[in-house]
């Protein structure tokens, strides 16, 4: 008899191990296009970003059990960040810190408040948020207060330019599965490949992850100037020099005096 329940659990172990698998929820987004161009007037916008929660749970759901956090996160560069003092009636600078792989522009949106969402440790242990993006200075050396002085400034100059914004509520549900997003692009939105990701939550706890590509370009004559600006900057540099001595030559016989 032990032997034929032992069996008998052993066939039903592949059945319950699918179910698991089936049951598992993940989430998924999607781009209604993958590229957006800016042109000369633009001065910010609103990105609309449509996704699914896949297996979702009905009781879950009917509780309100799940979140969703997404995120639209720039190209990288290096950032210096630099410290003025007054001296002898002058503001100079009199240190400076450079960071390397910095987003250039972050945005959120979340279905409910963060504190309402999960704990700070999870934020921290995925880098989800402004103030956790992990920001790895170039000299090593500095003191840890020193880097964090320059780091709390770096985050609060990206949001007063409104490069890194949240926007509570951003996310809702439009049925039980359906969701969309609404991320703010600044109106200096930096051109290049940007990168979207929506983050699933349970009762608290992270579950998923989905990710798609977002490519945002100048258009027009902008695009041209741009184009022609990094492919050959040496003749862009003379031609820009040149054309503001020919405007300043230009205005001067304008406003001469008689």
């Amino acid at each position: 008899m032990r032997w034929a329940l032992l069996a008998f659990t052993l066939l039903l172990l592949p059945s319950i191990a699918r179910a698991q698998i089936v049951n598992e929820e993940s989430i998924q987004i999607g781009l209604s296009t993958d590229h957006v161009a800016l042109t000369a007037g633009f001065s910010g916008a609103d990105l609309t970003i449509f996704g699914s929660v896949e297996n979702a749970d009905p009781q879950v759901t009917r509780r309100g059990g799940y979140d969703v956090i997404v995120v639209l996160e720039g190209p990288s560069d290096a950032v210096v960040v630099r410290r003025k003092q007054r001296v002898l009636g002058m503001w100079i600078n009199t240190r400076s810190e450079t960071f390397v792989n910095v987003p250039i522009s972050y945005s959120v949106a979340t279905t409910r408040q963060p504190q309402d969402i999960t704990d700070p440790q999870s934020y921290k242990r995925l880098s989800l948020g402004a103030d956790n993006i992990f920001l790895q200075p170039l000299n090593k050396h500095s003191g840890p207060v020193t880097i964090q002085e320059f780091t709390d400034a770096l985050r609060e100059r990206k949001k007063a330019t409104s490069l890194y914004s949240t926007n509570y509520g951003g996310v809702q549900f439009l049925s039980q599965s359906l969701f969309r997003a609404t991320l703010r692009l600044a109106p200096d939105v930096p051109v290049g490949t940007h990168r979207a990701r929506a983050f699933l939550f349970k009762n608290g706890t992270f579950v998923s992850e989905s990710s798609a590509q977002l490519e945002i370009r100048k258009s027009g004559f902008e695009q041209s100037i741009f184009d022609y600006a990094h492919q050959d900057s040496f003749t862009y540099g003379i031609f820009a020099v040149f054309l503001a001595m020919l405007t300043g030559w230009l205005g001067q016989l304008v406003f001469r005096k008689e």
